[in-house]
């Protein structure tokens, strides 16, 4: 798209909303300052953080780095924060460094096996995990290294020829690698698995290397699920997160804690799930943050002497908003991001001796201040089976009673995230009411913060309770009289595309629109093709062939989309990302094609190169644009 086209759409975009008062639109939001936190300096006196600020006309970003006080203050721009911040790659005698390279173990290309064969570009498998998530296997592992620090010659290699990867592909980062305290070992996160033993299991261990010997340990070999994130206190104890289960990607999270060379659970009896940890300055407690009731909250917990000597976590924060991460802490201060539906992340600080929560970083203050925000309320729905259900709902800027409104129904994705007061650059509410619609977001069947059992039911169960629960949403809201029940529509991405697509053949008449991005339509392609098998055979149940599965059965013939497009009747628009290997581009285009053969009003937005999400910046924009074009179209 040439840049004079899209200043012809973002000027018609501003002409359009001149006349009313100004509400956030797809410009201003993509060109928001995103704020990143760096860490704290090392006096602990202040904060380095950097702005990241997009131009939707020239498809630029620019970045600036800035420190704060963090008592708090005027931000002030820096070129380079380097020496200010810790650097958790050098050992802490500072004596050595830790680094990652990619390394080639394999051949994969026709090039690696006959290289006389020069323009060759064919890929040679015989084995499974031959792509993960939006890349293919190209036979190179990501190793961590280290080296001295001296002269940084001397570089060696911790996991010599082990086709392996560390940090874990696709969203692995420094997270998967420390130093302990005297410096004599590395801890690193890996799946020492390959093939389809890879793509079935989740069980990541947690293992550490001797500099002296040389010689590797699997210091979690017992755990057969997600062993992630260590960590170690000022006090030299060692803390992680784990999963129990393998192939359950979504089990409860719980922190583990080395005492006395015992493994102690702290949070095993604790009814929900962790995302996050940071130890205590004195290594005495651990803050961290969870699933809270629709929100993600900060709560700390202390270290017990003893398993025998646990007990239950502490609610720190409470709010309408999500406390999203835990950057560090400087004596009673802990630095955090926080956001709302409203609002994107912004730095605080949490008073650890008061309980204050105090806004650090304004980045996005003027823009805020300068539009209508919308009114984001609780609202309690009883579902079919006598449950009280938490659902959000988001009222356009300046919401009148006495009109009436059209009314969306949101379908989460995940299927096991949580619905909270998250704030999205695609799929966000504060932009979908500013352009007229009432937003209805349920915690349907399957998210945490309101207990594990309440997050657990969902698997096996794609078409079942979940269902009604979203229909349960929009039925009750829909008794209110500002609520247009001839203009009611239905949106989600990934498993909210599934429920799009499943609802579609199912809504009864409720809806006049769908959109779908990303979903599973058709559960059988899915299965061939997907390359996360641990997440279907958990979730779906195992594959669609083994007739002694009664919940496979039941998932691939009864709630299969693909199954019921004879009773498809209404518009929809299909988005779909061609690099997205975990819900595959064919899941898309089937759906797309069956719209069409039906003769339904249907549309299909189709990016080659964006994954499960949509990264391009311009393309993001035309997602908007097309976006909010349908729903005009069509609702």
């Amino acid at each position: 798209m040439t840049q004079k086209i899209i200043m012809s759409i973002l000027l018609s975009i501003t002409f359009a909303s001149a006349s009313a008062q100004k509400v956030m639109t797809p410009k201003m939001l993509l060109e928001l300052n995103k704020v990143s936190a760096k860490g704290i300096s090392k006096d602990g006196k202040s904060v380095i953080y950097s702005t990241s600020k997009y131009n939707v006309a020239e498809d630029k970003k620019v970045t600036t780095v800035y420190q704060i006080p963090i008592e708090g203050g005027t931000p002030v721009e820096i070129a380079s924060y380097k020496d200010l911040i810790p650097n958790k790659n050098i050992s802490p005698n500072g004596v050595y460094e830790i680094f990652t390279e990619d390394v080639k173990l394999k051949n994969i290309t026709g090039k690696d096996f006959y290289p006389e064969i020069k323009n060759s570009n064919v890929q040679i498998y015989d084995e499974l995990n031959y792509r993960h998530w939006d890349t293919w296997e190209d036979g190179a592992y990501s190793h961590v290294f280290y080296k001295t620090t001296a002269n940084g010659d001397d570089a060696i290699d911790i996991m010599p020829n082990e086709p392996f990867d560390c940090p874990q592909k696709p969203f692995g980062g420094s997270e998967d690698y420390l130093w302990s305290l005297d410096s004599q070992n590395i801890l690193y996160v890996t799946k020492k698995l390959s093939g389809t033993a890879y793509a079935t299991s989740t069980n990541t261990n947690i293992y550490s290397y001797n500099l002296a010997s040389k010689t590797t340990s699997n210091l979690t070999e017992e755990n057969k699920g997600y062993d992630t994130n260590p960590a170690f206190s000022s006090k030299n104890q060692l803390a992680w997160l784990q999963m129990k289960r393998d192939g359950y990607e979504a089990d409860k999270n719980d922190i583990i804690v080395l005492i006395d060379g015992e493994k102690v659970n702290l949070t095993e009896d604790w009814d929900e799930t962790i995302h996050s940890f940071v130890w205590d300055e004195r290594g005495d407690k651990i803050y961290f943050i969870a699933p809270n009731f629709g929100t993600v909250q900060l709560f700390e917990i202390k270290i017990p002497t003893s398993s025998k000597k646990i007990s239950q976590p502490k609610q720190l924060t409470n709010g309408q908003f999500d406390v999203s991460s835990i950057v560090g802490q400087s004596k009673n201060l802990l630095v955090v991001n926080r956001r709302d539906m409203n609002h994107a992340n912004e730095l605080y600080t949490y008073n650890l001796k008061n309980g204050n929560l105090t806004k650090l970083t304004h980045a996005n203050d003027a823009t805020y201040n300068a539009i209508a925000l919308s009114k984001v309320e609780k609202r309690m729905v009883k579902t079919s089976d006598g449950k009280d259900m938490l659902t959000w709902v988001i009222y356009p800027p300046n919401f009148d009673p006495s009109k009436k409104y059209p009314t969306i129904l949101y379908c989460k994705g995940g299927p096991q995230g949580p619905l909270s007061q998250s704030y999205s650059f695609r799929w966000n509410y504060q932009l979908m009411a500013a352009n007229g619609y009432i937003i209805v977001a349920p915690s349907r069947r399957g998210m945490p913060g309101f207990g594990v059992e309440w997050n657990e039911q969902i698997s096996k169960d794609y078409g079942g309770q979940n269902m009604k629960d979203y229909l349960a949403a929009i039925d009750d809201i829909s008794k209110e009289s500002y609520v247009d029940t001839d203009r009611l529509g239905c949106i989600g991405a990934s498993y909210g595309g599934f429920s799009a697509f499943y609802l579609a053949g199912h809504h009864q008449g409720r809806f006049k629109s769908f959109i779908a991005h990303d979903g599973m339509f058709n559960l059988r392609s899915m299965y061939g093709t997907t390359e996360e098998l641990f997440f279907v055979n958990w979730d779906l149940g195992g594959p669609y062939w083994d007739k002694n599965n009664a919940a496979a059965q039941k998932t691939f013939n009864e709630f299969n989309p693909a199954n019921y497009v004879d009773k498809w009747d209404t518009p929809i628009l299909i988005i779909q990302g061609a690099k997205d290997y975990r819900v595959p581009v064919g899941q898309g285009l089937e759906a797309f094609q069956a719209a069409q053969l039906r003769g339904i009003k249907s549309k299909l937005l189709y990016f080659p190169e964006e994954n499960h999400w949509v990264l391009n910046g311009q393309n993001s924009f035309i997602w908007h644009t097309e976006f909010y074009k349908w729903l005009e179209e069509t609702l």
